[in-house]
């Protein structure tokens, strides 16, 4: 079976082709207006600049921990790491980098196209911000299959690593470099898109009147910028990082099922085959003119219900041929159907095409704090569906794949349902990632002075993108959950093979007590942070914004341009100064718990992280949709309509909303499995020295 890997390179190949045709289809069009390609410029020269500082920031920090797992792989000959782990964590790091910038260029160059394309019909628009998103897309998974297939072929044939389950083991720590990227990209950019949402909304649209996107907003370019650096740099380093992470977990699973060199092909061969599926679903998303957002939900549903069809169908003669359990292929039915199922209830909570979101937004009848408590009640409420999901999926795929007979079956089992729900994440995420092209397009329309109905189309767009973005994160939080299981058992099956003594794992020993608090506490104290970093820097660009309208005379009258270049630079300043210390905690906090609480502290830990990560992940992210949407549905002409009391509500909503679903939420699911990664490389030293070997 291992001749087969090849097949890994040909999947990313694949995907590397596609990316690049729909590339060129989106340069292809038109940039519009003289103004917009300045407008557009600007963007893209704010969003260049940010991320030059962050890469240059995240490689210091990224050479020091090279540095440590040097030593410690070197000092001690590979027996408490092992020696290929250091140059794993670089690579993985490199690629996860990789795929964010990628999407980030495609998506500077993509915003004033869509606008452009907008204003000839509302389907040419989709299709340009689609085939933006597709860019992103297929990059990920492309680099994804590229990075494992590279490493497991260096392993393997390279270094002569015959074993499955030390290979596996090997590969699963693989996976710390990409989720350790993914975090600073994920949190940086998440810091820096809300400051200026923020801080350009509250100034704005609250306190001088103006619409969104008003080119006398001084935070309105800055504000530009982040939905590229945040949505698209930092989502596409994040849902690499699911990808890879799912993969390797599910690798060392099958080995320690038994299943050898069988049970890691498969995981490569469905991401293979979800690729070419997940191709053929995008061709099938389009709409028709004066579509409704319930039309529009409806054509991109089109594409990825296809899809997971389409590697429904594939999986069944993929399981016969490598691990003829078809029990593991339920397990597979497991992740494509619980996807799209999460996909859907997100949609159900966060649409304003639905009931709840509707209801969010009389709530703004009145005033703020009602439609406040109304979005954290929604929130709290749309955790049970996907908590309820992913239990089921885990149950059925545990047992079904033969988990009653041999618990590491089952366990193999959840590890492939993670990875059958990420296998069409090629275009799951190009719904997810059109909708900050269509944000910006929209942006760039009002700036230029484009006609309303090309602003009402480019709405219709962002209003859908903005529950697209909310099922991408809700996928990807559920992905993390299964993978995070996956990666707490290879952890335990790493210590207890380092030990003689068998580990007592049982809920009622204090340690695993302890770790509990301790995990659920990562989870609360890490949201902390990342919403007093967005609440700091967004205080910067609301006094910016404020001096100027203040000192710069004529701005309001448009007889003067506001400094668009302060708001950017405050904005950068504030996401590198803010983001180092959350980051950190993800690698600091398991350490020290290990070195304290030993192996077994560790274990509860991550229980614990996993548990309320999940949990508060799903409230963050459906909560801020909820709010951002109920926005939109007044600002469409229900309850008042824009420029209201209602709608002034909303929009504060929307404010308290913007770092809960972009920045504090969708890194959370980024914080559970760093932290399962990180305690996985540092095993070998948390079983050599804690505080509980010396009592």
């Amino acid at each position: 079976m291992e001749n087969l890997f090849w097949i890994g390179f040909v999947g990313a190949l694949i995907a590397g082709i596609f990316a690049w045709t729909q590339a060129r289809k989106v340069m292809a069009y038109s940039e519009g207006t003289e103004k917009m390609r300045k407008i557009a410029a600007n963007i893209r020269e704010g969003a260049n600049a940010y991320l030059k500082h962050q890469y240059a920031t995240v490689c210091k920090v990224f050479a020091v921990v090279f540095v440590i797992l040097l030593l410690i792989a070197f000092a001690t000959g590979g027996k408490m790491l092992s020696r290929f782990t250091p140059f794993a964590f670089v690579t993985g790091g490199i690629y996860s980098m990789l795929a964010g910038f990628i999407g980030m260029k495609i998506a500077t160059n993509a915003n004033a196209r869509t606008a452009q394309a907008a204003s000839e019909s509302l389907n040419r628009g989709l299709r340009v911000a689609f085939s933006s998103g597709s860019v992103m897309g297929f990059t990920v998974v492309g680099l994804g299959m590229l990075d494992v297939t590279m490493w497991f072929f260096i392993l393997h044939m390279g270094f002569g690593i015959t074993d499955p389950l030390e290979l596996g083991n090997i590969m699963v720590m693989n996976g710390m470099g990409a989720s350790f990227m993914a975090l600073f990209a994920r949190v940086g950019g998440g810091i820096y898109t809300k400051a200026a949402d923020v801080g350009a909304d509250l100034v704005g649209k609250v306190e001088a009147g103006i619409p969104e996107d008003d080119p006398r907003n001084p935070a309105t370019i800055a504000d530009n910028v982040g939905d590229n650096v945040g949505d698209v740099a930092g989502m596409g380093a994040d849902l690499y990082e699911s990808y890879v992470g799912s993969i390797l977990a599910t690798f060392a699973l099958g080995a320690a099922g038994g299943y050898g060199f069988s049970g890691m092909l498969l995981p490569l061969l469905l991401a293979a085959v979800g690729i070419v599926c997940s191709i053929i679903g995008s061709f099938f998303v389009r709409t028709k003119e004066d579509a409704d957002q319930m039309s529009l939900l409806r054509s991109l549903r089109t594409g990825t219900y296809l899809a997971a069809a389409l590697s429904a169908v594939a999986a069944a003669p993929l399981t016969y041929f490598t691990v003829g359990n078809w029990g593991v292929y339920v397990a597979i039915l497991c992740g494509l159907v619980g996807g799209c199922a999460i996909g859907y209830f997100t949609e159900y909570y966060t649409s304003d095409s639905y009931k709840p979101t509707q209801e969010l937004a009389a709530a703004s009848e009145t005033g703020s704090a009602t439609i406040i408590i109304g979005g954290i009640s929604l929130g709290l409420k749309s955790t049970m569906v996907s908590i309820l999901i992913v239990a089921a999926a885990t149950l059925i795929s545990f047992f079904a794949a033969g988990g009653r007979a041999s618990f590491n079956l089952g366990l193999y089992g959840i590890g492939i349902t993670a990875v059958g729900m990420l296998s069409t994440l090629g275009i799951t995420l190009a719904t997810d990632a059109y909708g900050p092209v269509a944000d910006n397009a929209g942006g760039i329309a009002e700036m230029s002075g484009l006609p309303e109905e090309v602003r009402q189309r480019t709405d219709a767009l962002d209003s859908l993108g903005n529950t697209t973005a909310a099922t991408g994160k809700g996928f990807a939080i559920g992905s993390a959950s299964l993978t995070a299981l996956a990666l707490l058992v290879s952890y335990v099956n790493i210590v207890q093979s380092g030990t003689e003594e068998v580990l007592d794992l049982s809920l009622t020993n204090p340690l695993i007590l302890v770790g509990l608090f301790l995990g659920a506490m990562l989870t609360f104290v890490f949201s902390a942070f990342t919403m007093s970093a967005v609440q700091k820097a967004a205080q910067s660009i609301v006094m910016e914004v404020r001096r100027q309208f203040r000192e710069i005379p004529g701005i309001m009258e448009y007889k003067a341009d506001p400094d668009y270049a302060s708001c950017v630079g405050l904005c950068t300043k504030g996401a590198l100064r803010e983001m180092v210390a959350p980051a950190l905690l993800a690698i600091v906090v398991p350490i020290l718990t290990g070195l304290v609480l030993g192996p077994i502290g560790v274990v509860g830990l991550l229980g614990g992280v996993s548990v309320t990560g999940f949990a508060m992940a799903v409230f963050m992210s459906n909560a801020g949709g909820a709010w951002d949407n109920a926005k939109k549905y007044i600002e469409g002409g229900h309850h008042g309509g824009k420029g209201s009391p209602q709608h002034k509500a909303a929009v504060v909503g929307d404010t308290v909303g913007d770092p809960f679903k972009d920045t504090s939420g969708p890194s959370l699911n980024i914080l559970i499995k760093l932290c399962s990664t990180v305690s996985i490389v540092f095993s070998g030293l948390i079983l050599s020295f804690n505080l509980m070997n010396l009592l």
